[in-house]
């Protein structure tokens, strides 16, 4: 290691201490910077107007984060994942007054480190502009389509679950996933819902053993690990009761336009962080099924919001046409019969393909919820 000059030493002292005491802070253009750390979550600010509000995550520590708006009873109101170390990640979100929690997730787990953050003034909605309201209008047509699949084949599954019948079972498990799937980031909005229906072994202290551990993955580990169904009947039961509530909560849910443009984002979020390292269906493998519906999903939203984007910015429709249809033929290469091959069939080399074409697609699904905030 070299020595440094008396002077050079403190020049460096001080662009040390500079560097470590840097705190986020709000831009010229009203983003509010967040700091996020493996123990920290700094938000710059703890107060703004009602309106469109700007969330500018930089993650300066070791593990990929996630950052969350959250409001009263764990309702999400925005998010972003998949903030890797070194990352700067935007969030828009739109906030009527009222008071919220913001909070970052190191490592993509737990409660998150939360903070208390204030929405104050009036400020009309966006979907006061009609041709974003009708973008919303056509979203829930699609959510609710998706909805009455979903609900359908998870009683299906679950039935099967019921009856003992392994192989009926596995072959109903990701044709009913692909329904939750689609409408994912409506289903996360309600708090506890989610992780019910969602949730994975790690979210639990005893894992795949823990008594709280419910839901899709549950059942999947009762199929593929142990294939005893004996005990799984009530947490058949517990799924299609978790499903039916949180379709009816859809149902009912007054979604804004950033809603749809930042839903569509999270779809190809979750393919990159859970889909492509096989995490998410890691006992079945089924991992492209799911793959496909985030897809689908972010295709229907962005599909919604298409004469929006057509009028305010053609080019940007242009690059996401031809994103999306690169991540298609990618994907469709995977294709084997009514269904895809499964994860642990795939190569790097393959899974790094598919890795690529989905992040040129983020790239241009990011640039959406700007356009819609205009």
């Amino acid at each position: 290691m070299r020595h440094l000059a008396p002077a050079a030493a403190a020049a460096a002292a001080l662009a040390l201490l500079a560097a470590c005491s840097e705190k986020p802070a709000e831009s010229d253009d009203g983003a509010i910077g967040v700091l996020a750390t493996d123990d920290a979550c700094e938000v710059a600010v703890s107060e703004a107007e009602a309106g469109t509000v700007t969330f500018t995550i930089k993650n300066e520590g070791t593990k990929v984060n996630e950052f969350y708006v959250y409001a009263e009873g764990n309702r999400v109101m925005g998010e972003v994942e998949n903030i890797t170390p070194g990352l700067t990640r935007e969030l828009i979100v739109e906030l009527p007054a009222d008071a919220y929690e913001t909070a970052c997730k190191p490592g993509m787990i737990g409660d998150g480190i939360r903070a208390d953050f204030t929405v104050t003034g009036e400020a009309a909605s966006l979907s006061e502009d009609q041709a974003l309201q009708d973008a919303v209008d056509s979203y829930k047509r699609y959510v609710e389509s998706q909805s009455a699949g979903l609900v359908e084949q998870t009683e299906l599954f679950a039935e099967a679950v019921r009856a003992g019948d392994i192989e009926g079972a596995k072959a109903l498990f990701p044709v009913a996933r692909t329904y939750w799937e689609r409408i994912e980031p409506v289903a996360e909005i309600f708090g506890d819902l989610d992780p019910r229906i969602d949730a994975r072994e790690d979210d639990y202290p005893e894992g795949p053993t823990d008594p709280a551990f419910t839901g899709f993955h549950k059942l999947e580990y009762d199929l593929w690990i142990t294939g005893d169904l004996s005990e799984s009947g009530p947490i058949a039961d517990q799924l299609v009761a978790d499903v039916n509530e949180i379709v009816a909560l859809a149902a009912a849910e007054e979604l804004s336009p950033l809603q749809l443009a930042n839903g569509a984002k999270a779809l190809l979020d979750e393919i990159a962080s859970f889909k492509i390292t096989g995490e998410e269906d890691r006992y079945s493998h089924t991992d492209l099924w799911d793959f496909a519906a985030n897809l689908e999903g972010s295709e229907g939203a962005i599909a919604s919001m298409r004469p929006v984007l057509d009028e305010r910015d053609p080019d940007l429709v242009a690059a996401l046409d031809e994103e999306f249809a690169n991540a298609w033929a990618a994907l469709e290469q995977h294709r084997e019969g009514d269904g895809w091959r499964l994860h642990d069939e795939l190569t790097p080399e393959e899974l790094q393909e598919l890795s690529d074409a989905i992040n040129a697609l983020g790239e241009q699904v990011s640039k959406v919820a700007a356009v819609v905030a205009e």
